[in-house]
């Protein structure tokens, strides 16, 4: 519909640049379209310009670059347009930032980017659960890892699970173009990926059962984050509600506080058809909170979803003094001091690492 406005409208010469992530050889589409529908006088050139804009650091990413990615037709008149477009990111972007190739390798270079970030996320997380198994610690062989110059230490902490709109839908994609070209192993791969997330995410909340004696049956937990990561208000995808849809199957009462997300918006997708088929009982056993210190009276543990920086300068003390004894803290985002709440009384768990039991026994106590 776009195209065909564009193409009905357009007068003289014109550079349409594709800028959303697309299905690869979606700029060929957009081509035929706009020549099936060209006037007289008037001409069509497709670039594919992908952004690299992450949520909660987009202006910055926008500015300061990595690198600016345009892919065009390979002929004269599209070495033209690229040429164009080039010229006015020179404008702030140095140009041995800007990468030109062919359209299609600019399409299927955005994909590939956040599936190898989301791969180097599953990867870690897959060894964090062969830490927790052996008694290793994930950040200490992430920090090891990282140490070597071909792997480098970006995106290797391990947490309960990748969350938002890219992800998870840039990989899907790569699944089914992969399938489409009869490459069933590469399919495969790819989607091993984010089947790994989800595994991670039920892993995470199976433990916080397992530790709570089995049952969270008519316990309360405070969950503190919601978003899929800090700074941003947006929950597409996030770990936070495959998260808290199991708590909720297991009978758990849930206190959510999130410094950005909306009330409704938690309660729209914790009751979603795609969450639960009984939206009354969620609703029942959930309560949303604007003050964290709020959220954790009486609570018997909890946990921590989202990497807000908040979370790591509360009076945790403090919070320890209104909950329920043994009161736990499931840390899914490895970001608080764990030393600290042991040694004040919680009972700790992390992702990636096992406590000695010599240590959490401090943390016991009745209301079991």
């Amino acid at each position: 519909m776009c195209a065909r406005k564009i193409a009905e409208e357009a007068e003289g010469n014109k550079i349409v640049v594709e800028k959303s992530t697309v299905p690869v050889r979606a700029a060929e589409s957009i081509t035929h379209i706009l020549s099936a529908n060209t006037r007289h006088g008037v001409s069509f050139q497709v670039l594919s310009n992908p952004e690299f804009l992450a949520e909660g650091t987009a202006i910055e990413n926008l500015l300061n670059p990595d690198r600016v990615l345009i892919g065009g037709e390979e002929s004269a008149e599209g070495d033209e347009a690229v040429a164009q477009l080039t010229w006015i990111y020179n404008h702030w972007v140095p140009s041995e930032r800007i990468i030109t190739t062919s359209t299609w390798s600019s399409e299927l270079s955005k994909l590939a980017s956040n599936a190898f970030l989301a791969q180097r996320v599953s990867s870690i997380n897959a060894i964090s659960a062969v830490c927790e198994a052996t008694g290793a610690d994930v950040s200490q062989v992430a920090t090891a890892v990282g140490r070597d110059s071909r792997i480098g230490s970006k995106f290797l902490q391990a947490s309960v699970g990748f969350g938002g709109s890219c992800f998870q839908k840039d990989l899907l994609n790569l699944v089914y173009i992969a399938e489409c070209l009869n490459l069933p192993e590469v399919a495969m791969y790819w989607q091993q990926v984010t089947d790994m997330n989800e595994y991670q995410r039920t892993r995470f909340a199976k433990r916080i059962v397992e530790c709570l004696f089995n049952t969270v049956s008519g316990k309360t937990l405070a969950v503190f984050g919601f978003a899929f990561k800090k700074n941003t208000g947006d929950t597409r995808e996030s770990p936070a509600i495959y998260v808290c849809s199991h708590l909720l199957e297991e009978g758990a009462q849930l206190n959510i506080y999130d410094p950005k997300v909306e009330c409704k918006q938690i309660e729209l997708d914790l009751t979603s058809a795609a969450v639960t088929d009984n939206p009354d009982r969620v609703r029942k056993l959930i309560d949303i909170y604007t003050d964290p210190y709020d959220a954790v009276k009486d609570a018997h543990a909890i946990v921590v979803l989202t990497e807000w920086d908040e979370f790591t300068g509360y009076d945790y003390k403090k919070m320890l003094s209104v909950m329920k004894k043994p009161a736990f803290v499931f840390d899914g985002r490895k970001i608080l001091d764990h030393q600290a709440l042991i040694k004040i009384g919680f009972h700790t768990e992390t992702i990636g690492k096992r406590f000695s039991r010599n240590t959490l026994l401090r943390s016991s106590g009745a209301d079991i």
